[in-house]
């Protein structure tokens, strides 16, 4: 089969080549020592949430060809901060990798094998060739097929080795906590934390250190139940229930539980936790498909997606309010209770966007977002988040997010007005997905990195735990400037406010340093200047005038693609800046494209999103009653510069074979 597939030709792998190896005993390793062996190379950066989704996705194909297939995790750092080998292995542990891991921070093996996206997977044969070039997340079964044939191929060509593979696991870090995400306050002066790589909740006392309770029993997993043996899969965020809804609601406490992509009800007394949204599969579709099905119009790419039980999750449903524990979310970040909305904010991560929850009706609703990853203000039905982590209202109503990907600080305000956009969508810090840095002043030129957590200041100004700059920061929206209030922190993950003693204090919670940690609120903030970045990936140069864009897509073996409602393919392009490209933007159906660019600006980024829908089938025949359908999805950025000798082709894989 992969014969026939490569058509006639095979491309050996290239080396692999980094700064160091992590999770082999400080063995570095070559493709010499992994030949005999089906490779999957998984390109990935620590603060991708569609790298962690895809982990998740091959832990079960690591179980399942254990003593054939070696995984090996290519950390190519988007982030300054990623680039820190501490940090890193601080990642590795954190997320459970049971791989080799190549540090690459100079993009070495990045650019070696023309990776263009975060996450891209390349499969290698036991021979050292290429056979398949995959982007984005969702091929887990795919892969299942390939790997499948693969073995079978060279078992019986002789070129099969089995046995264990190079992986020797490094020693975890012991003590209460372990890479601890969010806290919140309780009535009695205590605080819960959602300790994330413990996989639970602990609350503290007033002191911070010692513990009074634990909730769940500390093994990864989904499981209701009481506080002894109910389970969490990475928890976040933690939100606390006005007294009157939690005794209508049955519960004081709602869990962003992060992994599962589920919403968790804990009743504070008993201990007791319940699942109060999410059915566990993740959510791929956007707020942007219901208002256009809702106008009648179709996308076939857009309008269906399915779990591996074939169940089809209606998106009208999950934006209007269906059964909440039928509705498919999408790794929920953190969630607030807003006094304004009289519900839960949750920062959908996945999927990026802001989500809202009713305890009392059960109805899960999208506050704002398209779906698209960027930075894009204005209406909330047309604006873009990436990977929102941390939220606070303010006591005018509005809500702040952190804003992970675009390193920035984001605002909603709300209006009643007739004629005016409910949800307004604004940026207060923060200029695009690849720009970041540590620079204090007017608020346009400040610079964060990858902020996860922010809290409002009893002045009405904003604290921003800004995570890969180990730092708490401030803006003040009176005078829209930015300021430092602490550094020197270990990846904080949250920040806020504790006035039980009298006077404010801030409480950080440092996820790297396994704790949280009492900070006084300085009088005088610190400015700091130590400048403005971007992340640093090889532009491509293209010529200005017609480039033609294609996206390779094969759909695995027992599956076609879903064409019963049309083309089950569609490409989504758009620039930054929006004068880089004079035509071929906008949505339309198919994998391929003219684009024309323009001669009078020196590059930008291209913002490509390619979908295929595919369901359980064989090619020419039907696809039977109840069959499973996978939507496959990838966002690219790709930074361009124009230039005369430049490329005027442009091709991207989804998922190609070579």
């Amino acid at each position: 089969m992969t014969e026939t597939v490569r058509a006639g030709y095979r491309v050996r792998a290239s080396e692999l080549e980094g700064r160091n190896w992590l999770n082999t005993g400080g063995r570095q390793l070559g493709l010499e020592d992994l030949r005999g062996k089906v490779v999957l190379l998984d390109f990935w950066t620590f603060c991708c949430i569609n790298c962690l989704h895809v982990l998740d996705e091959l832990r079960p194909l690591e179980e399942k060809y254990a003593d054939v297939l070696v995984t090996v995790g290519v950390h190519s750092p988007k982030f300054e901060h990623e680039a820190d080998p501490v940090a890193l292995a601080a990642a590795v542990e954190r997320y459970e990798i049971h791989h080799p891991v190549l540090d690459d921070p100079e993009l070495l093996t990045w650019q070696a094998y023309a990776a263009r996206a975060w996450p891209t997977l390349v499969v290698l044969d036991p021979e050292g060739y290429i056979v398949a070039n995959l982007s984005g997340e969702g091929h887990a079964a795919g892969l299942d097929s390939l790997i499948g044939e693969l073995v079978a191929e060279h078992e019986a060509k002789g070129t099969l080795h089995r046995g264990d593979g190079p992986y020797v696991p490094a020693e975890p870090t012991a003590g209460n906590l372990r890479f601890p995400g969010k806290a919140v306050p309780l009535p009695g002066g205590t605080f819960l934390v959602a300790d994330t790589g413990h996989h639970r909740l602990v609350e503290l006392e007033a002191d911070l250190t010692t513990v009074r309770s634990v909730i769940g029993d500390g093994t990864k997993g989904w499981q209701d139940g009481t506080a002894d043996t109910a389970r969490f899969n990475e928890p976040q965020g933690v939100a606390v229930l006005p007294a009157a809804v939690a005794a209508r609601a049955g519960y004081d406490v709602v869990v962003a539980d992060t992994v599962n992509h589920r919403l968790r009800g804990v009743a504070l007394g008993s201990g007791t936790v319940t699942t109060v949204a999410g059915n566990g599969v993740q959510r791929l579709l956007d707020a942007e498909n219901h208002t256009r099905r809702s106008a009648g119009e179709e996308h076939p790419a857009e309008s269906r997606t399915a779990d591996s039980s074939g169940s089809e999750p209606s998106l009208t449903e999950s934006a209007l309010g269906a059964e909440p524990l039928n509705v498919s979310l999408s790794s929920p970040w953190d969630v607030l209770w807003s006094t304004t909305l009289e519900r839960l904010v949750v920062a959908m991560a996945g999927t990026h966007q802001i989500f809202s929850f009713d305890p009392l009706s059960g109805a899960v609703d999208i506050l704002a977002g398209t779906g698209l990853e960027g930075l894009l203000d204005g209406d909330g039905n047309h604006a873009w988040f990436a990977q929102s982590s941390g939220l606070a209202e303010d006591a005018a109503g509005n809500i702040w997010v952190a804003d992970s990907e675009t390193s920035a600080l984001r605002r909603l305000s709300f209006s009643a007005d007739d004629g005016a956009a409910p949800v307004l969508v604004s940026t207060a810090v923060g200029a695009g997905l690849f720009d970041f840095g540590f620079r204090d002043g007017a608020a346009g030129g400040a610079r964060l990195q990858h902020p996860l957590g922010v809290a409002v200041l009893p002045d009405g100004s904003v604290a921003v735990a800004d995570t890969y700059n180990g730092a708490v920061r401030r803006y003040d929206p009176v005078t829209d400037t930015v300021s430092t209030l602490a550094r020197g922190l270990a990846e904080p993950s949250d920040v806020l406010v504790d006035t039980s003693a009298g006077e404010p204090l801030l409480i950080v919670v440092e996820a790297n340093r396994h704790e949280l940690v009492r900070l006084p609120i300085p009088k005088e903030a610190q400015s700091v200047d130590e400048g403005s970045r971007q992340t640093q990936r090889p532009a491509s140069p293209v010529a200005a005038g017609p480039v033609a864009l294609s996206v390779r897509f094969s759909a695995p073996k027992g599956q076609k693609l879903d064409d019963r409602w049309g083309d089950p393919t569609q490409l989504k392009i758009s620039s930054s800046p929006e004068e880089l490209l004079v035509s071929g933007g906008g949505t339309a159906t198919g994998l391929s494209r003219e684009l024309v660019l323009s001669d009078s600006v020196p590059g930008g980024v291209l913002h490509i999103t390619a979908r295929a829908a595919a369901c359980d089938g064989e090619p020419g025949g039907d696809i039977p009653d109840h069959a499973a359908c996978h939507l496959y999805q990838q966002d690219w950025g790709i930074p361009v510069t124009i230039d005369a000798a430049g490329d005027t082709s442009l091709t991207l894989d989804l998922r190609g074979l070579d």
